[in-house]
């Protein structure tokens, strides 16, 4: 898979609890924290891959819902 079918990939994180973070990671030599958000029971945060994100890291339970499936983190 090349870079161009990654970038623009859209994931949908619903927390399943309060105090859900979401971090994204850098793209390039080196990887490094960008952004990161904190979701409460019940919020939806929408997130894309894009020439500066390379990876989403997800503390906390929550559904991750992307093209390939489902999952669930922190179980």
């Amino acid at each position: 898979m090349n870079n161009q079918n990654v970038i623009g990939d859209y994931i949908v994180i619903k927390a399943l609890e309060n105090g859900v973070n979401i971090i994204g990671l850098t793209r390039g030599q080196d990887t490094k924290f960008h952004h990161t958000e904190k979701l409460d029971k019940g919020e939806v945060m929408i997130a894309q891959f894009t020439e500066h994100t390379s990876a989403i890291k997800i503390r906390g339970r929550a559904q991750i819902f992307t093209k390939h499936g489902t999952t669930e983190s922190g179980i």
